[in-house]
């Protein structure tokens, strides 16, 4: 009866390792997409590795497809540079020979370190450079740069005169042509013709008293 047991197990044994070994051999075409999660557009040159297959390497085209043979249960890898790391398993039962799946990848988002740059090589350059550095003036300084009398002279041989300093300019000129005026009116003096009448009344006198 032992016998007959254990020989009844041996057989279960070698028909399963038998199926199991039938669909391990088991050859399929698969097929796929391969995406965006987010924006639903096409990855290229995915990189797909068979992990079952001693990691053999296949690579997506400039479209995202890709096509490969593969066995049942064989565990394959996709990976791409600024995506997250997706992976399935082909099933087992299947009913054909093809498989065909769409892969979708997750942006992936990498915080790198900060890195501070110098623009000095050693701290004995950093160190002069920093002790013949000439530091800018504060508000202080500019105000009183800008208040200076060579500033201001400056200013003024550089700004053009306003409406105001026209005008003012205007009436002195004014001002002073009418004193002018009035001052050659009332003073027989200034005026010229009063002088060459007088002139004038001299010779005649003269004339006169030759005559006499």
């Amino acid at each position: 009866m032992r016998y007959c047991v254990a020989l009844f197990f041996l057989i279960l044994s070698v028909t399963a390792f038998g199926q199991q070994k039938t669909d391990k051999e088991k050859l399929i075409q698969f097929s796929g997409i391969i995406t965006d999660i987010d924006s639903g557009n096409v990855i290229p040159y995915v990189t797909i590795t068979n992990l079952s297959a001693k990691s053999k390497r296949v690579g997506a085209d400039y479209r995202g497809y890709f096509t490969f043979i593969v066995n049942p249960g064989d565990t394959i890898l996709f990976t791409a540079i600024g995506y997250k790391k997706f992976s399935t398993i082909i099933p087992t039962s299947t009913p054909d020979s093809k498989y065909t799946i769409m892969v979708k990848l997750r942006a992936e988002v990498i915080n790198l370190p900060t890195v501070r740059v110098f623009p000095w090589a050693t701290t004995e350059e950093f160190t002069r450079e920093f002790l013949s550095m000439k530091l800018a003036d504060d508000d202080l300084a500019i105000a009183k740069k800008n208040l200076s009398r060579s500033s201001i002279n400056g200013l003024i041989q550089a700004l053009p005169r306003d409406a105001g300093e026209i005008g003012s300019q205007n009436y002195r000129y004014n001002f002073d042509r009418m004193i002018n005026k009035n001052m050659v009116q009332t003073n027989p003096l200034l005026n010229p013709f009063a002088w060459g009448k007088l002139m004038q009344q001299i010779f005649d006198g003269d004339k006169q008293r030759s005559d006499n």
